[in-house]
């Protein structure tokens, strides 16, 4: 089953893209979906059925066939199944094969492409499926090198799906500029993985998380210094992860990707590419807990990144742009749960966003439809009336990632359940960084409330603005079309309600959940280690920590590590109550500011933009980190390039292959051309010269 749902993607991919002329294009497209939903339906089967403590490690591997074998680097492709590995199979497939549906309505007919001259659908569907396949590479990796694989292969599925439309420059600008900046966090990842390799001996994660505690005081030689090798490892594939997960820094490709197709967008930015970093991260938890400093590095970044999209998001005009940069700051919180340990959360808001984000693509996609492709929310206006299943389906995706819920219970959307456990386990962190990222996170749950309603009221409230025309005409989309934003409504209503036990309510339900409960000892050990959890609990109190207990617990075991000292997940439950409803309050009031200024007082947006015009543009800039890259990396590296274009290339190496193609070689040439006059005695006299030279050299040198 496991390798059905790994090679479906590519069986589908490889039939619809080169076995389309033979098939023809629609069964092509039929072919790959069809596959895709085989995919996903076994995928659901095992994330219902999988347990862990089938097996002794909490986790099982699926040989595929014997990969690289040099020295001690053995890496065997297999598939390694866990319940991490099976929330990323969901995630994945259930995207994906939504959207190939998806795509037969949004793709039957594209201005970009001549249907008499050019075949598209087929090559859109062909990269759809390699894209899938390559992330359920990513996901099932049983070792490093084929984890890397996988990475690489969503590169290359990113590029060639976000320069789709070839004949646009600014998509192919946008495909290049993602291309690039992922080379840079890959660059990291690959140190990470050389880094683990030297220090480990071997790049399988089983031998690798077995082998943590004895590496964690081991030092390593990194740029002229001496470091921790775990911190180092952590640090590099951290850095792997930000460029793969558009963090702050090497996020700037992740708007531009907008030039792709949406339904390209909904799969990037809900499902594949940028839950790979978090999914990395999460993975390597038996490294990340002893990586402290590293850690407190992740949580200044997740919080950074979730402020700093949240403010870009107030104020762009393009509908996918706006939820793009809301994809950014919402893996910010997935990063900040992580970086304080409860790797459990952060792998909760990954898959309750997977829902309401690729919803509110695929919605933002109906709307483009409906309107002829106009993008800009500002010619918007009024379109409830007239795609009124589009806009239920953006109301409940709007409700979710903005929090709506009851507070102080588990009752309400996706969104709300799951940012609000990543804003507790935040707060539960207790370390300054912790704090900062516990801030950052309810300010960027305001904003998010408040770009959520802004896109809201803009499209589907008010008059009609921009081209009459094209509001006349405006239609809701076909059933292809909306079919899909239904399911994925149902997930961004119960996902959260249905599985919140098991991602945060109960600590023992996390560990059961995770296959890791079970490896608390056995026999005697278990027996000790139970009357030394209790002999703790009557000294301290019943809120005592059962690290005694988890101490039993080895990295590895299971398919996330916490280490025995790592109580936020405990503690997170016993926050303040002014901590749990403050994600709520903060909702209400990005509600309440953006119901007065797109419906009551539509005048005031205008108005506060002129008067803080600075900002205004600042944020309209995205802060002018493009700006920034443009004069530091890129005008640099231009000028440095055309100078070694024209001196280097067109001077010197120009230079001299002509100098001596022009003068030297045609001198030589005119004094060999001389001594070929045509007269024997001249040959023989050359010859005698020769006879003269080598009974010299032979009697000066004796013969030898």
């Amino acid at each position: 089953m496991e390798t059905i749902i790994l090679f479906a993607p590519l069986l589908g991919a490889l039939l619809c893209g080169f076995g389309w002329k033979i098939m023809g294009e629609y069964p092509a497209q039929w072919v790959a979906t069809f596959f895709l939903f085989i995919a996903c339906i076994l995928s659901w089967i095992v994330f219902l059925t999988i347990d862990p403590f089938a097996h002794d490690s909490g986790y099982y591997t699926v040989p595929v066939l014997t990969w690289i074998e040099s020295g001690t680097l053995v890496t065997d492709w297999a598939v390694r199944m866990d319940r991490l590995t099976a929330i990323m199979l969901v995630v994945i497939t259930t995207v994906s094969a939504l959207v190939h549906l998806y795509s037969f309505g949004y793709m039957a007919h594209d201005e970009n492409f001549d249907d008499e001259k050019e075949s598209y659908r087929p090559r859109f569907f062909a990269y759809l499926s390699f894209f899938t396949f390559a992330m359920l590479m990513l996901v099932t990796a049983d070792n490093l090198i084929q984890m890397f694989f996988g990475w690489e292969g969503v590169g290359l599925a990113s590029y060639l799906l976000i320069g789709f439309y070839f004949r646009k420059p600014s998509a192919n600008a946008a495909a290049i500029k993602a291309f690039v900046v992922n080379r840079v966090g890959d660059f990291g990842f690959a140190l990470g993985i050389f880094a683990i390799y030297m220090v480990f001996d071997t790049v399988n994660f089983a031998e690798i998380f077995a082998a943590v505690p004895d590496k964690a005081d081991e030092s390593i030689t990194f740029l002229w210094a001496e470091w921790n090798a775990i911190e180092v490892i952590c640090f590099l594939l951290f850095i792997g992860a930000m460029g793969k997960s558009a963090q702050f820094i090497l996020h700037t490709w992740l708007p531009d990707a907008m030039e792709g197709p949406t339904p390209v967008s909904a799969l990037i930015h809900a499902a594949t590419m940028v839950t790979a970093g978090v999914f990395l991260v999460c993975r390597m938890s038996p490294l990340m807990e002893y990586a402290d400093s590293t850690q407190t590095f992740i949580i200044y970044i997740g919080a950074i990144t979730a402020f700093f999209a949240a403010t870009v998001a107030l104020v762009q005009n393009d509908i996918k742009r706006v939820i793009a940069y809301s994809t950014c700051s919402q893996l910010g919180y997935m990063f900040v749960a992580a970086g304080v340990g409860v790797y459990s959360v952060a792998m909760f808001h990954l898959f309750t966003h997977a829902f309401f984000k690729a919803m509110l693509f695929l919605g933002a996609g109906s709307v483009i439809h409906g309107m002829h492709h106009e993008q800009d929310m500002r010619n918007y206006g009024g379109l409830r009336h007239k795609m009124p299943k589009t806009f239920w389906a953006m109301m409940i995706g709007t409700l979710s990632i903005t929090g709506v819920g009851i507070p102080l219970t588990t009752i309400g959307f996706s969104g709300f359940l799951s940012k609000d456990a990543a804003i507790e386990s935040a707060y539960a962190g207790g370390t300054d960084a912790a704090m900062f990222g516990f801030w950052a996170l309810v300010i960027a749950a305001l904003f998010t409330a408040f770009y959520s309603w802004r896109l809201i009221f803009m499209t589907f409230f008010g008059e009609p603005r921009g081209d009459k025309h094209t509001h006349d005409h405006a239609h809701e989309s076909p059933m292809v079309m909306v079919a899909p934003l239904g399911v994925l409504a149902v997930g961004a209503i119960f996902a959260g309600m249905v599985w919140y036990g098991p991602f945060f309510e109960d600590e023992a339900e996390v560990n059961d959940w995770f296959g890791v409960a079970q490896h608390s000892g056995g026999g005697e050990d278990q027996a000790l280690l139970m009357l030394g959890a209790a002999h703790a609990a009557g000294e301290e109190g019943a809120d005592d920590h059962d690290g005694e207990a988890k101490e039993a617990v080895p990295p590895g075991q299971g398919a996330i590590y916490r280490h025995p000292d790592n109580h936020v997940l405990h503690d997170a439950h016993y926050v303040p109550k002014w901590v749990k409803i403050s994600p709520f309050i903060a909702m209400l009031i990005g509600f309440l500011t953006a119901f007065l200024f797109y419906i009551r007082r539509p005048d005031l947006p205008g108005k506060l933009a002129a008067n803080q015009s600075f900002l205004y543009q600042f944020l309209l800039n995205k802060w002018y980190v493009d700006e920034i890259y443009d004069f530091l990396f890129v005008k640099p590296a231009m000028w440095l390039g055309r100078f070694l274009w024209k001196k280097g290339d067109g001077v010197v190496i120009d230079g001299f292959l002509n100098g001596i193609a022009m003068s030297i070689v045609p001198f030589f040439t005119k004094l060999a051309g001389r001594a070929q006059s045509g007269y024997i005695f001249t040959y023989a006299f050359a010859m005698v010269l020769g006879i003269l030279v080598l009974v010299t050299w032979t009697t000066l040198s004796g013969g030898q």
